[in-house]
């Protein structure tokens, strides 16, 4: 296999091994020097959420979700795309999630990029917040998209595999953790349903590093890309490696 091998000008970095490494910087300063077989996005939802957010170029602070106002929304989304569609093999895939408040905004800018839309699942999952006056939203899209509807790569996950997917949302009991944390059962049915061992996985808005955990256990490398290099203690926990302060102190 191949190293992963990219550039940025952020010397902010996380090497795992040679086929496994995180770059804390903004995914549209970063270039590969080999095009991936799959690009697994689960960027923020542009929601201006109230909770405890900061912007997508804030300050790094504490585990704060990232998010990205309404009116950069539908930029930052086109800007993901595009960069996502242009680091990928003529066969490769992406899956990108997203909630339904923006939903149309996504599904405009697939169709201006040039991806074509394979399938459109849906994640139903538990934990949905309580709602007075509307129904409460228990899901997120995953929309599987192509460059080739004649040539990728897809791993059929069972004999009769459907668009919903019933998958438990986790809880983090006393947790500090990174915003909205996919579960690795998820991840995984991605990465198995649209790479094979060996291939290169692609992961511009990382958070907490979950995607980058599937990745070592599925034996498929990965460059994990964040903006918040705050993130960088979460990831660590999360793929059991040490701290610096712990490394420095041996």
């Amino acid at each position: 296999m191949v190293g992963v091998r990219f550039h940025s000008r952020s010397k902010h970095i996380l090497e795992i091994d040679e086929f496994h490494k995180v770059v804390f910087d903004d995914f549209r300063n970063v270039r590969l020097y080999d095009r991936a077989d799959l690009v697994f996005a689960d960027p923020p939802f542009g929601i201006d959420f109230k909770g405890n957010l900061q912007t997508y170029h804030r300050k790094p602070d504490a585990l704060s979700y990232v998010e990205v106002s309404r009116e950069e929304y539908p930029r930052f989304i086109r800007d993901l795309l595009e960069w996502s569609y242009s680091v990928l093999k003529d066969s490769g895939s992406m899956w990108l999630l997203s909630g339904w408040n923006n939903l149309r905004v996504v599904l405009d800018a697939v169709e201006d990029v040039g991806f074509i839309q394979l399938n459109h699942c849906i994640w139903k999952y538990q934990f949905g917040v309580f709602t007075r006056r509307r129904f409460t939203t228990s899901h997120y899209h995953l929309l599987l998209l192509v460059k080739d509807e004649r040539n990728y790569t897809f791993n059929k996950p069972e004999h009769y595999a459907e668009d919903v997917w019933y998958i438990k949302r986790p809880y983090h009991h006393g947790e500090r953790t990174a915003g909205n944390e996919l579960p690795d059962e998820l991840v995984e049915k991605c990465i198995r349903t649209s790479s094979n061992p060996g291939d290169l996985v692609v992961d511009p808005v990382l958070g907490s590093g979950t995607t980058m955990r599937v990745c070592l256990k599925l034996n498929r490398r990965c460059l994990g890309i964040e903006v918040n290099p705050e993130l960088e203690r979460r990831i660590r926990e999360k793929l059991q490696l040490k701290s610096p302060s712990d490394t420095h102190g041996m």
